[in-house]
């Protein structure tokens, strides 16, 4: 066995083991460490496939900035998982239907899996000698690709516009600072001298 695929296997091993226990672990925040560990285990893969952008992707973005986002919002939050747990109790049953159906479909689909002998090279991308799968990648995503690559960032935008409008609310019993009623104020009238004697108050 090669070191190579040593490496495939160990990097493989741990995303499914650390994909588990994100799921399957009581606490949190060691949910949220193994989930990092899959994020890095899923980067190392993309190594060995000859992908280190999306690599370096995976672990500046994910690992870098949302696991740690969630593990911030874990750790910071009072959160009261024993409720949320048994609310989850109720769903089990017929979420362990649903997983013995998915698995029931995946193997059906592997069973009847027939790999062509020409796979291996259809999958390889082609590759200039001289250009690296960085500065590849950038011309297919700002050349060829530039309308639709602008279309998703736009779909993204209109998204993420969407979601601040549907979660907003304004309710009366917040103070909501106007910022154009400060600037347009007249200062005459927003302050009144008192002429205070000795002896008394306001």
């Amino acid at each position: 066995m090669s070191v190579a695929e040593l490496s495939f296997y160990l990097f493989a091993l741990s995303t499914v083991i650390g994909g588990l226990m994100t799921v399957l672990g009581r606490n949190p925040v060691h949910s949220v460490l193994w989930l990092i560990l899959a994020f890095i285990s899923s980067a190392g893969l993309f190594v060995l496939m000859g992908a280190e952008f999306v690599a370096m992707l995976l672990v500046i973005v994910y690992v870098g900035a949302v696991a740690v986002l969630f593990l911030f919002v874990v750790m910071m939050l009072d959160v009261d998982f024993a409720e949320l747990k048994a609310g989850m109790a109720k769903y089990l049953p017929v979420a362990l239907l649903i997983a013995v159906i998915l698995m029931m479909q995946f193997a059906m689909a592997f069973g009847a899996w027939d790999s062509s002998e020409l796979a291996e090279g259809l999958r390889a991308a082609p590759v200039a000698a001289d250009v690296q799968n960085t500065a590849q990648l950038g011309g297919l995503i700002y050349d060829k690709y530039f309308l639709l690559f602008q279309l998703a960032g736009l779909i993204l935008l209109v998204a993420m516009i969407g979601a601040i409008v549907l979660t907003l609310r304004h309710r009366p019993d917040v103070k909501r600072q106007n910022v154009l009623a400060q600037m347009y104020r007249d200062p005459a009238k927003a302050m009144e001298l008192k002429d205070v004697k000795p002896g008394q108050g306001l």
